[in-house]
């Protein structure tokens, strides 16, 4: 079948009737219509609508090799410098629309799945591993448009080194047996963010396995019995666009990911109990060089989005003459064209790899992933100190609409803005930056690709340096 609607992605979704548990309650209505989730369900329902403009679908969608009917970019497998191109415009139109608050719009995932598909060859022939189950799976999610969330992560009851779990009853998801139809799963995962939201659900070891029974990798419906999502409080306080332009749309919710014995299908095992492969296959893989493309191309979306509310305070209250202003409005355009320029050497730098699969140079793309969870704090800070008291002094929709408008109208005009369109722009620049919502957006790009402290490690050891102090010493 051909890529989807927004109203087909959303009638999946509640059809699914998937196991979500929010405030101590199950979910019992269309998950769609509830108030944590409506928002953001909309939002990606957009995404789909998109890829069927007749002005965008040659970017948005391409030919399936398989049926000929037309699917999503994010599936992409790219063979050449312009597909590079392509999936990076592709990636950029979805994130506008959000202005890249979207951190798991769905072309995160397609995109893991289609670079573990396309390195499905270095698991062939070893021991408990399926690589055909992992291609035939990708081609399914292909042609049916599916959406993902994943869990990675065990949950934190021991950040010490040498911790070993000793619990009678599994905290961290591992397989506690295997039977003709499949391997059974017992525990929880960390952090599935939308949930119970999507299609399916991945889910891959996370290396440094020293225990088989956690060393696997699968993927299976979001119904799945025995499959629970435990959710967070919502941080989206309500569905008006004026009180909260951000966190009404794009509040994309987090939850514990708990398998009560759940059944995998022997055909949705990708590898199981080797735990080599489960310490090796990420690194190993095309996953790092072609996800880091997908989130690099986001967050310069996400840093254009900082910069254009930025000057909008600027120019609304007037205070483009002061130089420390436009010290701080260039410290940001001086972000986003970094980032610019980081992308467009990896794509320019791009080289077909063993796989066959046209690879942007690495070592742009992990100093861009090392370098945003720095800025990306110092963006929003130059946001709330630009803003100054008027990020405090943001009435609601409510007080426009009762007896104190005049008093509005009169009191918090700008030099440009009439009092209302002030404030609204005053409670975008809150959401994003101050707000329970925001402060969450500044989290979760601080840990987006892990603990920021290891990517910098892994840049020490990995950017060859060797030439340098050859040229030292002969100099």
């Amino acid at each position: 079948m051909p890529i989807i609607n927004g109203n087909q992605y959303i009638n999946r979704i509640d059809n699914l009737n998937a196991s979500i548990w929010y405030d101590g309650k199950l979910i019992d209505e269309k998950v769609s219509d509830h108030s944590a989730f409506k928002g953001v369900i909309k939002s990606q329902a957009n995404l789909y609508d998109l890829q069927l403009k007749d002005d965008l679908k040659d970017t948005m969608t391409y030919i399936s090799p398989t049926t000929g009917e037309r699917i999503g970019t994010s599936y992409m497998q790219p063979k050449t410098k312009d597909d590079l191109v392509k999936k990076r415009k592709m990636i950029q139109h979805w994130a506008k629309t959000s202005g890249g608050l979207l951190g798991r719009s769905p072309d995160y995932m397609n995109t893991v799945i289609m670079a573990f598909a396309a390195s499905a060859s270095i698991i062939d022939g070893k021991e408990n591993c399926y690589p055909n189950n992992l291609i035939n799976f990708y081609e399914k999610a292909r042609e049916e448009d599916l959406s993902f969330t994943h869990t990675f992560i065990s949950p934190q009851v021991n950040r010490s080194q040498l911790y070993f779990e000793e619990s009678d009853e599994p905290i961290a998801a591992k397989i506690v047996g295997k039977n003709e139809d499949g391997i059974i799963i017992k525990g929880a995962r960390l952090l599935a963010t939308q949930g119970g939201i999507t299609d399916e659900i991945l889910v891959f070891s996370p290396g440094g396995i020293t225990d088989e029974a956690h060393a696997f990798a699968f993927s299976i419906p979001s119904n799945t019995k025995g499959l629970k999502f435990l959710c967070r409080e919502s941080f989206s306080e309500g569905e008006s666009s004026f009180n909260y332009p951000l966190s009404s749309r794009f509040e994309e919710m987090d939850s514990v990911v708990v398998f009560d014995n759940v059944t995998v299908p022997w055909e949705r095992v990708f590898f199981y109990h080797n735990r080599e492969v489960a310490n090796y296959f990420k690194s190993r893989s095309a996953f790092v060089p072609f996800t880091l493309h997908q989130v690099v191309a986001r967050q310069i979306v996400k840093a254009e989005f900082v910069l254009g509310i930025a000057q909008a305070i600027v120019d609304t209250i007037n205070i483009g003459e002061y130089q420390h202003v436009q010290e701080k409005i260039s410290e940001i355009i001086v972000s986003v064209e970094t980032m610019k320029a980081l992308i467009i050497k990896a794509e320019t730098n791009a080289e077909l790899d063993e796989f066959g699969l046209m690879r942007p140079e690495p070592k742009p793309l992990h100093i861009a992933i090392s370098i945003f969870p720095k800025i990306y704090p110092r963006l929003t800070e130059i946001i709330q100190i630009l803003g100054s008291s008027g990020m405090v002094s943001i009435p609601s929709e409510a007080d426009f609409q009762s007896d104190i408008r005049d008093d509005l109208d009169h009191y918090l005009q700008a030099s440009t803005k009439n009092a209302y369109d002030r404030v609204k722009l005053f409670r975008l620049a809150w959401d994003l930056t101050m707000s329970s919502f925001g402060t969450r957006q500044t989290q979760y790009e601080r840990f987006f690709f892990g603990n920021p402290i290891k990517l910098s490690s892994e840049l020490y050891y990995s950017y060859e340096r060797s030439h340098l102090i050859n040229w030292i010493e002969s100099f």
